[in-house]
């Protein structure tokens, strides 16, 4: 169950990648919902997934800990 969680963020990420600000509100939601080894992945998809979108990159910020 845990893993589903975590593939439906990367879900709602995908198709809120339009706007920034909403992109983090999402991953701000998803770090206080997920476990820690699921924030781990979900930190490692997001550099790949924000390589060519630099506009996402801040949001990365809410994973630091």
């Amino acid at each position: 169950m845990p893993r589903a969680m975590l593939e439906y963020t990367k879900t709602v990420l995908r198709k809120v990648s339009f706007d920034a600000k909403l992109f983090s509100k999402e991953v701000e939601k998803a770090v206080s919902r997920l476990l820690p080894y699921e924030i781990e992945e979900l930190r490692f998809w997001l550099n790949q997934f924000t390589t060519d979108k630099p506009e996402l990159r801040p949001s990365l910020m809410y994973l630091k800990a």
